[in-house]
């Protein structure tokens, strides 16, 4: 296999080509990935940040419409005088709204769920209390901290940095990486919730990294595959090409073994290209009459 290569100008000028044109795909690749990964990224953000503003509005609306209609009083509404449930462990708490929230938000709030790349969205206070979750995080208590810590999750306080600064925040699509208590490490966008013109909390969007990182290997795989067919192809019509191209050379290197050996002197080489190759089949043409004279004069 080795001295098939070697011995044969055509491969090594075909291997030669495609190592730089596969040095220049690599480049290209990385590039291409980096540049829609950064892209699938902003844009899974900016989707996120939509999200968050919409769902911050709708939530003051429903708060504001409650108030209207005497379900509770705005003093009510900005209650923070949280009421412990049971022995909870982290702690659970009631609050003068929650159980109208219960009824009004749940629905409202699983609906952006559908988005497989949202894992929660919710509303909390301002104090990172979050009276209604998610119904995926509402399961029955099991009694197993650790089981219930991921299972069931409403009516705490999230109050940790980054849940305190979204709570606290006061600008539409504030961007956080969130590390939860359960492991799991997302993006954290969020917006502000006002209820009668005064700031109660935020409504908190949490996106799922995983669904980027997969997103960023399905682009790897198609880009890989299509470069490495791109390769392949590159290689077998270089190779084809570069061998149709050099077909006379091994014609005019047959006709120099002929002459070395003052074989067929009679056989005309015939110029048939102006290139570098003409060149030698005028060149070898030349010494073949210089042959024939030189044998004459020997005569």
């Amino acid at each position: 296999m080795f001295n098939f290569i070697t011995g044969k100008i055509g491969v090594k000028v075909s291997l030669i080509v495609n190592f730089f044109i596969l040095i220049v795909m690599s480049a290209g690749t990385y590039f291409l990935v980096t540049q829609q990964s950064q892209s699938l990224e902003k844009e899974l953000l900016n989707r996120g940040k939509i999200q968050s503003i919409v769902g911050a509005k709708m939530i003051g609306q429903i708060m504001e419409e409650a108030i209207d209609n005497g379900v509770f009083s705005v003093k009510d509404a900005f209650d923070t005088e949280y009421e412990l449930i049971g022995n909870f462990e982290p702690p659970k708490y009631h609050t003068k709204y929650d159980f109208y929230l219960d009824k009004a938000i749940l629905g409202l709030q699983d609906e952006f769920l559908l988005d497989n790349s949202i894992i929660f969205a919710v509303a909390v206070d301002k104090n990172g209390y979050l009276p209604t979750h998610n119904a995926r995080f509402q399961k029955p208590i099991t009694g197993n901290p650790q089981v219930d810590r991921v299972g069931n999750r409403t009516k705490r306080v999230f109050n940790d940095p980054v849940g305190l600064k979204a709570a606290q925040n006061t600008e539409k699509g504030l961007q956080q990486v969130y590390y939860r208590d359960t492991g799991e490490v997302m993006w954290d966008v969020s917006s502000p919730i006002f209820v009668k013109g005064k700031h109660w909390g935020g409504f908190r969007i949490g996106l799922s990294m995983v669904e980027i990182d997969q997103a960023k290997k399905r682009l790897m795989t198609t880009l890989v595959t299509m470069m490495s067919g791109i390769l392949v192809l590159s290689l077998v019509l270089t190779f084809i090409s570069v061998n149709r191209s050099l077909a006379p050379l091994n014609k005019l290197t047959i006709a120099a073994t002929s002459l070395a050996s003052g074989k067929n002197l009679k056989d005309e080489i015939r110029v048939t290209r102006k290139d570098e190759i003409g060149k030698l089949q005028e060149t070898l043409d030349r010494l073949r009459l210089s042959m024939i004279i030189a044998l004459k004069r020997r005569k």
